[in-house]
């Protein structure tokens, strides 16, 4: 499981190493943004298939809307639409908000915010059970999973009912700068591991190259200490 990527090719290579054979790929959204490489990065998401949900970063960067974003995520942005073809944007702006798949009899609902705001909810690792538990009998889900806080959540109630987030592939918030992903197995309607996951990746080069772009150097900075 992996979400908000934010056009960090390295670090999405990374994962995907690390990870090994998967049968399938689940994608909480947020795929362009912040990093260097947004053609590059919906290029390997579409050949990795699976299942990838809008996030509010691709929204925003497919319609050139920053709207209620600090100045260098505006700047961000706004460098991203211009970079993205009229064929990529039609791509982003057609992913779906929610999706879910049913494996081996274990019910998954992916999307970037919450349930009940599907891309822009922020929905923090000390979020009220009441409200996670909400959130898993509205979608009937075994798993709920989410991403756009850029990090890692997993809350358990009971066996087969599961919220987790990911953290971010590529652009960790909880001061740790590794790339951020979470693995899950599953048999005959049971889930045998759910578990996050880290990996190094070469962050010079992604910061070096976030200078290069011209793009803001706190946002090559960050990188460095997983904020």
């Amino acid at each position: 499981m992996l979400a908000d990527i934010h056009a960090n090719v390295p670090a999405l290579t990374a994962v995907l190493e690390a990870a090994g054979r998967v049968d399938l790929v689940l994608n909480a959204g947020d795929i362009v943004d912040y990093g260097p490489w947004p053609s590059e990065i919906i290029s390997m998401v579409k050949k990795l298939g699976g299942v990838t949900v809008m996030g509010n970063h691709d929204r925003d960067c497919a319609l050139g809307t920053s709207v209620g974003y600090n100045p260098f995520a505006r700047i961000s942005c706004q460098w991203t639409h211009s970079r993205l073809s009229a064929a990529e944007r039609a791509h982003i702006l057609g992913l779906p908000r929610s999706q879910e798949v049913v494996v081996e009899g274990v019910r998954i609902h992916i999307c970037h915010g919450s349930p009940r705001d599907l891309l822009d909810e922020y929905v923090t690792p000390d979020y009220p059970a009441k409200v996670l538990e909400g959130f898993i009998a509205a979608t009937g889900s075994n798993v709920l999973v989410l991403g756009h806080t850029h990090l890692p959540l997993l809350r358990s109630f009971g066996l087969n009912r599961h919220v987790i987030n990911p953290g971010s592939v590529g652009q960790p918030r909880d001061g740790d700068p590794r790339a951020s992903y979470a693995m899950l197995s599953v048999d005959d309607s049971s889930i045998l591991e759910l578990r996050h996951a880290r990996t190094t990746y070469d962050v010079s080069q992604v910061a070096d190259e976030i200078i290069k772009a011209g793009l803001p150097a706190f946002l090559a900075e960050r990188l460095y200490y997983g904020l």
